[in-house]
């Protein structure tokens, strides 16, 4: 039995938004207050990452990562691209295959905690491909008006089960489906 879990992983606004249409992510650090949310410590932060194997993303969603910091340390990062990138990064490497090759001759194989960090078309392209075991959408306090959509025109319809909510003392909602459930 395969142990290996395809997570996808965003952050959105209310409206569903990404990020702005310049890229523009800012709106990310909320400044509201939840006084039943829970806090989370650098070493709650710490210990959840640590559980992650993988993260798999688009060429844009791995340069804007660049630009903000590197949140991904050392974990190893697939990036998909039909571009010729480098990376000065040991962990990083550059995918330009089918996702269906990637992910169950690659990425299945040596990792069980696979999470897609996005951006938008990559998360479509996996759920299309009926690639997902789990959504993790994390709702910020923000409404945006306009944007890169999170989803839009994935083309069919997939079943969800909710399996857990948490509110976050900065008004952040994180909501976890479990993906394809008959």
């Amino acid at each position: 039995m395969d142990s290996s879990k395809v997570t996808i992983h965003m952050v959105s606004s209310l409206d569903g938004f990404v990020a702005q249409k310049n890229g523009d992510v800012s709106w990310l650090q909320s400044t509201d207050t939840y006084e039943k949310g829970i806090s989370l410590s650098d070493e709650d932060i710490t210990k959840f990452l640590e559980k992650i194997d993988c993260y798999v993303m688009g060429s844009k969603t791995y340069e804007h990562a660049l630009e903000l910091g590197w949140p991904y340390g050392n974990t190893p990062v697939i990036v998909l691209t039909s571009r010729a990138l480098i990376s000065d990064k040991p962990n990083v490497q550059f995918y330009s295959g089918g996702l269906l090759d990637l992910t169950n001759n690659h990425l299945k194989p040596k990792y069980n905690r696979i999470w897609v960090a996005g951006g938008p078309e990559t998360v479509k392209a996996f759920m299309r491909s009926n690639l997902v075991n789990e959504i993790i959408l994390s709702i910020m306090p923000v409404v945006l008006g306009d944007g890169q959509l999170f989803f839009d025109y994935v083309g069919e319809e997939q079943k969800l089960h909710l399996e857990d909510v948490t509110a976050y003392s900065d008004g952040m909602v994180e909501l976890t489906y479990a993906v394809n459930i008959d």
